[in-house]
């Protein structure tokens, strides 16, 4: 029977950056159900990272992270892992007077923000219907990740320090022996100090499995299509298009354009497939926004973002154990929390403080404690 110290279950972003981190201070196993590591939510994800716009813990994350992603350490990508899209925030008439209330606060903290007369943003976007936009204003501060040098590169690096990945495999019947939990696999069974519960849409079932109560992730539908952009429209510089308050999104993805309707539907934790209204809502937006008509949809998928009940990640020792700790809850920013959130869940399991970058940015060692939902 193989032993590690800590075995993790999940190999989407949160279980490999964690490992990253982890493997050159403690034995690890990755365990991932799936036949691909990154099956669902990782893959799956529009791969953008900003630095604003969201909840203030997880802008300080990203700020964190960017470090990471503009100077990754050696051996980790021989790519740059953000390049610069930008972004065009609009609205239409209705919302016109919200996009300037948004741009007066958002650029007094940043001088790069510019405001756009509606014949800038054709210009700088020429897809953009010149009816729908009412307002818009340029944000260059928004990047595409490479997420696939991403995860080989997290992959890599844990493999290089001994850890090991066991795909294929559900655990079933996990027990206790000693101060072990003994976990069987599709390779057998492996033994583990700590059980750490990456597991994504499902971490709450995987709580449960281990005796341990949920503290409250739901998983959420969000649905994306790609079309077909016009033969004149270059992808490779078209800006990312954000509706203020994100009724929908668009980027260029693969020589097409990315739309998605910006869904949230609760749904089980599954291989969860896009409905046909949530479709339907991405082409409309499409139509409604730009002047790109959809003749086909090249391509449909639904992916899952699971959040906690404040919305926050939900990393730590489970209240009262040694022996099963939580990385979940990251919600749709996983991919660009992944640096900040896998060395912070490392830190903990090694006993370290966390690190300075967490401090300077006011972010309490206990912020994300799975504690604060379990009285």
């Amino acid at each position: 029977m193989r032993e590690f110290d800590v075995a993790i279950i999940g190999g989407g972003v949160a279980g490999l950056s964690l490992a990253y981190f982890l493997a050159p201070h403690r034995s690890v196993a990755i365990i991932e159900r799936e036949d691909g590591l990154g099956y669902h939510s990782t893959g799956r994800s529009a791969a953008e990272f900003v630095l604003r716009y969201n909840a203030p813990e997880v802008c300080k994350l990203a700020a964190i992270s960017k470090t990471f992603f503009d100077q990754p350490p050696e051996g980790l990508s021989d790519v740059q892992l953000l390049k610069q899209r930008g972004g065009v925030m609009i609205a239409n008439a209705e919302k016109a007077a919200r996009l300037e209330a948004v741009f007066a606060e958002e650029s007094a903290a940043n001088p790069d923000l510019k405001r756009l007369t509606v014949d800038e943003a054709i210009a700088l976007v020429p897809v953009l219907r010149r009816e729908y936009v009412a307002g818009a204003f340029y944000d260059p501060n928004f990047w595409d990740i490479e997420v696939e040098n991403l995860m080989q590169g997290y992959l890599r690096g844990a493999r290089r320090h001994g850890a090991e990945v066991i795909e294929r495999s559900d655990v079933i019947a996990p027990r206790r022996e000693g101060d072990r939990w003994v976990l069987s696999t599709s390779a057998g069974d492996i033994r583990a100090q700590v059980v750490v519960n990456a597991a994504g849409g499902w971490a709450d079932p995987v709580a449960t499995l281990f005796g341990v109560e949920p503290v409250g992730i739901v998983p959420h539908r969000r649905t994306a299509i790609t079309v077909d952009l016009p033969a004149e429209i270059d992808a490779l510089t078209l800006p990312e298009i954000n509706e203020i308050d994100e009724d929908f999104y668009m980027k260029p993805e693969g020589g097409r354009l990315l739309a998605s309707p910006a869904d949230a539907t609760p749904c089980e934790p599954s291989d969860v497939q896009p409905e046909e209204i949530d479709v339907a809502w991405a082409a409309h937006y499409v139509e409604e926004a730009t002047t790109v008509p959809v003749r086909r949809i090249f391509k449909s998928w639904a992916g899952l973002r699971s959040f906690s009940p404040d919305k926050l990640p939900v990393i730590g020792y489970a209240k009262g154990r040694t022996d099963f700790f939580w990385l979940a809850g990251q919600g749709g920013y996983g991919i660009l929390t992944s640096p900040a959130l896998g060395a912070f869940a490392a830190n903990l399991l090694i006993g370290a403080p966390a690190p300075e970058s967490f401090a300077a940015n006011g972010l309490g060692a206990t912020i994300f404690s799975p504690e604060r939902f379990q009285q």
